[in-house]
């Protein structure tokens, strides 16, 4: 008698082919707000920070001599010399300090 209770209690089976109910869409709706996640962490984190990259690797391969730059160690200098991996930047009268080009952050603008 107890087990009567048990399934009158049960809901009825929502299609009677015996396969899962909700199928695809049960998956989809699932899933969306995972994708809707990624979505914005693509255009809020990932394209403007390969963004920038992309930036500073085009304004390092574009360096001549005579750049007013600032170092990632924040001396500003003048490019004295430069090569395909480092460069000379002149940061006072009479010194000159050899640094890695990738550790140039910028341009110097406005002076």
């Amino acid at each position: 008698m107890f087990t009567d209770i048990v399934y009158a209690m049960g809901q009825a089976p929502k299609d009677a082919g015996g396969g899962p109910a909700g199928g695809t869409d049960a998956f989809f709706s699932s899933f969306f707000p995972l994708i809707l996640i990624f979505v914005i962490f693509y255009f809020l984190l990932i394209r403007p920070q390969s963004k920038k990259a992309k930036e500073h690797r085009t304004m390092l391969e574009n360096l001549k001599k005579g750049d007013k730059i600032i170092t990632s160690g924040g001396i500003y200098g003048v490019i004295d010399d430069i090569d395909p991996t480092t460069a000379t930047i002149k940061i006072a009268e009479n010194v000159k300090v050899k640094i890695s080009r990738s550790s140039i952050a910028g341009l110097r603008t406005g002076e």
